[in-house]
């Protein structure tokens, strides 16, 4: 049985931020499950037993190799889409994250082709497809 596919799956999304309008995103790697080559933000899905909140330190460490300084929830979705034909179902908990630049780096280089630090308003392109929905969700929070 496989998350997201199989049964609902549930997952911690982190836009990583400078506090200086500075966004840090990676580029999907040809080993991801979809979205090979766009910009995405951080996330992962829960393991069994774990809170949302060690979900996503889990997440933030194993991705970029850093601690948060501090971390807001700013809010949930409902994904619904398909994936090589097929439909998934996800939960995502939105959160942002501050994060020192300097302590960031690839920690998954089997899943990232490369990271960048991007100002709000000059965001590379191809973004993931849930990328701006759930970007201005987290930006309403004004945790960002």
């Amino acid at each position: 049985m496989k998350k997201g596919v199989d049964y609902i799956g549930v997952t911690t999304v982190f836009y990583c931020h400078d506090g200086k309008r500075n966004i840090l995103l990676q580029k999907r790697s040809k080993n991801c499950q979809d979205e090979i080559g766009r910009w995405d933000c951080g996330g992962g899905s829960m393991k069994f037993g774990e809170t949302f909140e060690e979900c996503l330190i889990r997440e933030l460490k194993e991705e970029y190799g850093c601690e948060p300084i501090e971390f807001h929830y700013a809010a949930t979705n409902n994904v619904l889409r398909k994936h090589n034909g097929r439909k998934t179902h996800w939960i995502a908990l939105l959160y942002a994250v501050l994060v020192d630049p300097e302590k960031v780096k690839l920690s998954d280089p089997d899943k990232m082709e490369k990271i960048g630090w991007f100002p709000f308003d000059a965001l590379p392109s191809p973004l993931h497809s849930k990328f701006r929905k759930h970007f201005e969700m987290v930006k309403k929070s004004k945790f960002i």
